[in-house]
Parts: C-alpha cells; sequence; structure tokens
C-alpha cells in the first residue's frame, strides 16, 4: 500500500480554487509565497493512503514538478505503456517528479518534504551529474478534472550544470529540446499531459533565460 503526503485544501488556497499556474508573491506581498506554501506543508501536511487520497478533494496531493534545463534547453519526456500510472502513457511532460512518500522524510522531524521528494523524483527517473539549483516559481492547479482536483503541483525549475539523461528508460524517452521545439509541439498538437501543457503556454515566464541567455533569480535551493 502506499502512502502519499497530501495538505488540506484550504491550508493552500483558502480564498478560491485557482485555475492554471499561481506564481509564488514576492515575500511580504498578497498571494501565496515560497515561504508561505512550505510553511503549511510542514504544519497541516500528513501521509494517508493514495487510494482514499484519490477520492478525497478536500486533500490536495502534492507533487514536486520540477522542469530540468541544461542551458537554454529543457528535457522533455514521455511517459511509455510501462509506466505505473495509465492515465500518462504516451504523454508528453516538461516536468519531472511525483508523489511525496514517507521515505521521504525518513523519520526525520522537521525535514522538508519537498526537498526530499524532489531530489528521490530526480535521481530515480534521471542520470544527473555534478551541481543543481532549485527555483520554486508557483503552483499549478487544476480543478476541471478528477485527477487534477485532488492534486497540487509545486513548479520548480532545475539548471543542470552537465548533460543529463534518462535513468528508467523501461518508463520513459526523454531529450533536451530548445524552447522554440516546444512551441511548435504545442502548436502541431501534440499530446502533453495538462500539467505540463499549462506550463508550455507561459515558457518564457518561466524560462527567460532560454531566450534571452540572461540569468533566473538566486535559486531557493542548490544542491550538489
Amino acid at each position: 500500500m502506499e502512502f502519499v503526503y497530501v495538505v488540506p485544501r484550504e491550508a493552500v488556497f483558502p480564498d478560491c480554487y485557482p485555475h492554471g499556474l499561481v506564481p509564488f508573491a514576492p515575500p511580504g506581498a498578497a498571494g501565496v509565497t515560497a515561504a508561505g506554501f512550505e510553511a503549511a506543508l510542514e504544519r497541516e501536511g500528513f501521509f494517508v493512503e493514495r487510494e482514499r487520497a484519490e477520492r478525497t478533494p478536500a486533500w490536495k496531493q502534492v507533487i514536486p514538478y520540477s522542469l530540468v534545463t541544461c542551458g537554454d534547453r529543457v528535457m522533455l519526456v514521455r511517459r511509455t505503456r510501462s509506466g505505473g500510472d495509465a492515465r500518462l502513457h504516451d504523454k508528453l511532460s516538461i516536468g519531472i517528479g511525483g508523489h511525496i512518500n514517507p521515505e521521504d522524510l525518513d523519520g526525520e522531524p522537521g525535514r522538508n518534504p519537498l526537498d526530499a521528494g524532489t531530489r528521490r523524483e530526480l535521481d530515480e527517473e534521471l542520470g544527473v551529474r555534478g551541481a543543481y539549483e532549485i527555483r520554486r516559481l508557483g503552483l499549478i492547479n487544476d480543478d476541471s478534472n478528477p485527477v487534477g482536483a485532488v492534486h497540487v503541483g509545486v513548479v520548480q525549475v532545475i539548471a543542470l550544470e552537465a548533460p543529463v539523461e534518462v535513468r528508467e528508460r523501461n518508463r520513459l524517452e526523454g531529450r533536451l529540446v530548445t524552447l522554440d521545439e516546444l512551441e511548435r509541439l504545442h502548436a502541431g498538437g501534440a499530446d502533453f499531459e495538462t500539467w505540463s501543457l499549462r506550463l508550455v503556454e507561459r515558457i518564457d515566464e518561466l524560462l527567460p533565460a532560454g531566450r534571452t541567455g540572461e540569468h533566473l533569480p538566486k535559486p531557493l535551493v542548490v544542491r550538489s
């Protein structure tokens, strides 16, 4: 039986149910800040059986959803039919990540569940060499369907210093692509999973360095 990390819906969205990408507000501004969201997770989050979480919209399953970049390119993956969730089979994605499980916290009180889940998913799915940076940019929410109604994504950018390749080749196919290629796929009707589709539509906001060569803001987390 799988247990997943959830947070009460009202702890994340007390006033409304937003749709699509919700950028984190700057510190001190109105809206959801990165620090405020992480504090809510640590204060009110808990583990529950995944089967129960899938049918309880009052809880949001928290998914670290990371756009992995190397230079001006972003990792694009296709989830094969060998993957665990049939709802994602054959769909394209620019988000690496999954549920946070009890093993991520490993019995350590106060450990950041987002950091732990992000590291494990990245190490499982991709072969990463060298240091990388993590920037948390916002949340993605979609209550228009039963799957989206019970999940919330934490949109992150992970900037790698060395090329990356897919590790779980039985479950994923992947390559680094330019932002122009992403947009061509989108314009051509490629079958992106819902969250990735919403992010591709706003890719210039998420990855401005892919167009201009300018540096993104200072990272929230750095790990070697």
